[in-house]
């Protein structure tokens, strides 16, 4: 099915409220579409979307669909057994996922940019978009979390460059067309849809296969065997890496005082660029490389780029500092993979604190067993560690795993570790044994952050 974006139409979304479908909703309301939708609950983004123009049901009805809809995007938290699905499926209207919907959006731009990668996808993608606003480009970007530069997680552009992240779960950047494509990193996870690390590879090929003869692939060549991954694709490849092996490496690597990254960035053409980050952690150093590596593929003037990430004070829910409470610094994170999680936590432990308290929530069953023991070692950074019960998210518990299987392993490895049913519980735990100086962090793809928040009279 192909689309006609200057002509109006009215698109129905199931799931409007989500942080990537009231993206695509905004798009087609700043372009004279009728958007009409439905989510469980209201929120601040179905508030958003009414206050543009959209119609928004909350709670999903056969009666909410219409004979008169164009169109119908679902996403993939709509099993066939949805009362709208059904209904739909009853007065034969098309329908199509997010995915491809956004892959269809994706041909109206001459420069479309997705970024893949198993971790930091949305950070890198927040960089990227500060370099295209920066460079006076106009982009249309839509990231997979709030960028607090545009106050959201999406912007609307005139100008050809169309950037959005690419997940691979359920192949959905598979329906993507992207000019330029990264790969960040490749590892295990979503296995309640892979089989293993090898499919996710094969998935990940496939992403490269997508990529026109004119395009280009940048992609990390600390992937192990990456070559596997491109070798044969006919559009460009550039690489990026830790150490001198990728065509954009950086070296020189260090701290300041108060906490700043500076690296220095080589390019192929052996230029050689001095960049500061205000974000924390040698995880989002490499984010940058592979940012600055696409702005200078898209010749644009790293000068300009490199203040741009300097400006970048990074996106909601990465190690976001939300405030103090009694001289107890308050973090959030959205790490939910044992990687993301030793990512973070290494970062963490650069900033003045006397103990370290995390309080983790371990999303969903499947994940929970596939790593349990690098969960465990991961969550060992910490001095304490405190688990919620596991947030089941799209999964239903049928594998016998729990959070306290999980406390165990941690305490077999000497960490103190606490695991509690209810959010209030830990709120009044934290309040009894947190003192000034602490720092407190709450991690996970959840609802975890409303325990910082609620002790912060949020």
């Amino acid at each position: 099915m192909e689309i006609d974006f200057n002509k109006s139409q009215h698109v129905y979304f199931m799931g409007i409220g989500g942080i990537s479908m009231s993206g695509l909703a905004l798009i087609l309301l700043s372009r004279g579409f009728k958007v009409s939708g439905s989510d469980r609950t209201p929120s601040e983004l179905t508030d958003l979307l009414e206050k543009e123009g959209a119609t928004v049901h909350i709670g999903q009805r056969s009666s909410n669909i219409t004979e008169d809809l164009d169109l119908v995007v679902y996403t993939a938290a709509i099993h066939p057994d949805n009362p709208e699905y059904m209904r739909c499926k009853e007065l034969s209207l098309p329908m199509m996922t997010r995915a491809e919907f956004l892959g269809l959006l994706m041909k109206n731009y001459p420069s479309s940019i997705a970024i893949s990668g198993t971790h930091g996808k949305t950070t890198t993608s927040s960089m990227a978009g500060e370099i295209l606003m920066a460079s006076a480009l106009d982009p249309t970007l839509s990231i997979g979390g709030i960028l607090p530069s545009i106050n959201g997680n999406i912007r609307i552009g005139s100008g050809d460059y169309f950037l959005t992240e690419a997940c691979e779960y359920t192949n959905s950047f598979l329906s993507l067309f992207p000019k330029y494509g990264v790969i960040l990193n490749i590892e295990e996870d979503h296995l309640d849809f892979f089989k293993d690390l090898n499919e996710i590879r094969t998935s990940f090929r496939r992403f490269g296969e997508l990529i026109p003869e004119d395009g280009v692939l940048l992609i990390n060549a600390d992937i192990k065997n990456y070559k596997e991954i491109v070798d044969g694709l006919k559009c460009r490849i550039v690489t990026f890496a830790k150490g001198n092996k990728g065509d954009y490496y950086y070296s020189d690597y260090h701290l300041t005082e108060d906490g700043k990254s500076v690296f220095t960035l080589h390019t192929p053409s052996g230029n050689e660029k001095e960049v500061t980050l205000k974000v924390p952690g040698e995880h989002n150093v490499l984010n940058a490389v592979a940012a600055l590596a696409l702005s200078d593929i898209l010749n644009l003037d790293l000068t300009i780029s490199a203040k741009a990430l300097l400006s970048f004070e990074g996106a909601k829910r990465r190690f976001e500092y939300k405030g103090s409470l009694k001289g107890i610094n308050i973090f959030d994170d959205y790490a939910h993979h044992p990687t993301e999680i030793r990512a973070t936590l290494s970062a963490a432990v650069t900033y003045p604190h006397k103990n370290m308290w995390v309080v983790f929530q371990p999303h969903t069953y499947s994940r929970t067993k596939a790593f349990m023991n690098e969960f465990a070692e991961a969550l060992s950074l910490s001095d304490n560690v405190i688990l919620t019960d596991i947030y089941a998210a799209r999964e239903n518990d049928t594998l016998g795993i729990s959070s306290e299987d999980l406390m165990n392993k941690i305490k077999d490895l000497g960490k103190n570790c606490y695991h509690f049913r209810s959010f209030s519980d830990i709120e009044n735990f934290l309040l009894q044994n947190c003192i000034p100086g602490d720092m407190l962090i709450t991690m996970g793809a959840g609802d975890v952050l409303k325990i910082g928040e609620s002790l912060l009279g949020s």
